[in-house]
């Protein structure tokens, strides 16, 4: 192209703008002659790109809860189950298995440590231990495809490794029992990010169903004090505070005290969707200012709802939310967290971990570029990660926090020794 303009300008625009006609009928002859329509190509080509980039960068997906899957489904018994074939038709619901993880181009999982609210004061912590342990024996038994690792380079030495990095994250701060001593044995066996609360308050700490309308439950309006710490004994520690499930009030709390980025390891927009356990305009901009990631989730009922309800759930209107974060705040501050098995709706188009290539796909075709869309896959929580160390390397002459819950905030005098 460039020649014929250098040699002759008008010459040259002819002889362009015919060969442009030429490959657009030769195109559309061939099109026709297999029977494709030449959108159809266009599609496949997106498709092959978008792969293309997931295999040139680790996605990193912030949430996934096979490890319950394994509790609620076959008791935690990891040597019954082969994660090696397709789990479709075993379990019900599934999105998870390692040939669909390949075919998605999945190359890195937060796997979510979730126990129920209804364990508070009771066993959280027991039963912590128990999934801690499903996740590291189901990880343990696929050598050949999972590495579990602690660190973002670690990620990083995964994938040019060809493997498949493994993470924790801790869904939900009953799970510590109120202690600081149960937060730094969590992370020493792995844990890399708290969710701050799950849909149940703390004793310190809000969760987002004291932000609906019809809300009973008592708040704490937001972090208390020892609710602070937490936040603190997590910066020092290198742990990923994480703002899904937690209140408004909770997360601009926890947005004040972090010396660290924050993640939002599977929310999506209010302004799309307006449930509370999505990020609003407001706390956006506090993200965006914290240099934090918003990992956009697939949920169903988080997708599609007021103001842009529609009769099913689509992979265009997870592509919307990710759009809006990326209009509002920049591409540098949103990523993926699709919630798989720990959901039971899914869009049309993303009905397993098989799919996200289909997700980018679509961006691409509303104008993402291939280096945007890396940032998405995982170099936005690569740098949050990054980051998060760093603050811990800064603050390692801190000594460990030792405060304790305050008696007039425990709730649980009846299952604790005096």
């Amino acid at each position: 192209m460039g020649k014929f303009i250098s040699e002759d300008f008008c010459t040259g625009k002819r002889l362009l703008i015919g060969g442009l006609i030429g490959v657009v009928v030769l195109a559309v002859i061939i099109g026709v002659a297999v029977g494709v329509p030449l959108s159809k190509r266009d599609t496949s080509t997106t498709l092959a790109r978008a792969k293309r980039v997931l295999d040139e960068y680790p996605l990193i997906d912030g949430h996934n809860d096979l490890a319950w899957q394994y509790r609620n489904q076959a008791n935690n018994s990891v040597n019954s189950i082969n994660l090696d074939q397709s789990l479709q038709g075993i379990w019900t619901p599934t999105h998870t298995d390692i040939p669909r993880i390949k075919a998605g181009k999945l190359k890195a999982q937060f796997w979510a440590l979730y126990v129920p609210c209804s364990s508070q004061y009771k066993d959280s912590v027991r039963i912590s231990l128990d999934q801690m342990d499903t996740i590291k024996r189901f990880n343990a038994k696929y050598p050949n495809e999972f590495r579990f690792v602690t660190s973002a380079q670690g990620i990083l030495d995964a994938f040019d490794a060809g493997k498949f990095a493994s993470l924790v994250g801790l869904e939900g701060g009953h799970s510590i029992q109120s202690s600081l001593g149960n937060l730094r044995m969590f992370y020493d066996l792995g844990v890399r990010y708290m969710t701050v609360t799950h849909s149940c308050n703390t004793p310190w700490a809000d969760n987002w169903k004291i932000d609906e309308d019809n809300n009973t439950d008592t708040s704490v309006n937001g972090l208390t004090d020892f609710g602070k710490t937490v936040i603190k004994e997590m910066n020092r520690l290198g742990m990923l505070v994480d703002l899904s499930h937690v209140s408004r009030k909770t997360m601009l709390d926890a947005l004040e005290v972090t010396k660290a980025p924050i993640i939002f390891s599977h929310s999506s927009a209010y302004e799309k969707c307006n449930h509370n356990r999505n990020v609003r305009n407001d706390v956006l901009e506090k993200t965006k200012e914290n240099k934090g990631v918003v990992m956009v989730n697939f949920y169903s009922d988080y997708i599609n709802c007021t103001p842009n309800l529609q009769p099913k759930a689509t992979l265009s209107q997870v592509a919307d939310h990710i759009d809006y974060i990326k209009t509002l705040i920049g591409v540098d501050y949103v990523g993926i967290g699709a919630d798989y098995d720990g959901v039971e709706r899914v869009p049309e188009g993303l009905e397993d971990v098989s799919t996200y290539p289909a997700l980018f796909a679509e961006l691409l075709n509303r104008g993402w570029t291939e280096p945007d869309l890396k940032k998405l896959a995982g170099e936005n929580l690569i740098r949050v990660f990054k980051r998060t160390e760093e603050v811990r390397d800064e603050m390692s002459n801190t000594p460990p926090f030792e405060d304790h819950l305050p008696v007039p905030e425990q709730v649980d005098h009846a299952c604790k020794t005096s």
